[in-house]
């Protein structure tokens, strides 16, 4: 039973994060396509907040042992090949 609780929250911890992560490309898709070029300095200021509070998210969830560090890693890395795709894409209009 206790086992089950932890894999769970393991489970929850990282959909939570996969779910921030998408949060963060959604939030940069719109403001690329309706707002701001990536060149901006309100853009770069807004990318480097999500991602920050995103690293120190994943950061405590591996403190906590509820994912792993390479998990964590992988989640911020997959993130970044999506915005560097969305920026190339953007950049190509």
């Amino acid at each position: 039973m206790a086992s089950e609780m932890i894999v769970n929250h393991q489970e929850k911890a990282y959909a939570l994060l996969q779910a921030d992560a998408e949060k963060i490309l959604k939030l940069i898709k719109v403001q690329m396509d309706n707002l701001t070029m990536p060149q901006c300095p309100l853009y770069e200021e807004v990318l480097d907040t999500q991602m920050f509070g995103l690293s120190r998210e994943i950061d405590f969830a591996v403190r906590l042992g509820l994912i792993d560090a390479k998990d964590g890693k992988a989640i911020l890395d997959q993130l970044e090949r999506e915005l560097s795709a969305l920026h190339d894409a953007s950049l190509k209009k």
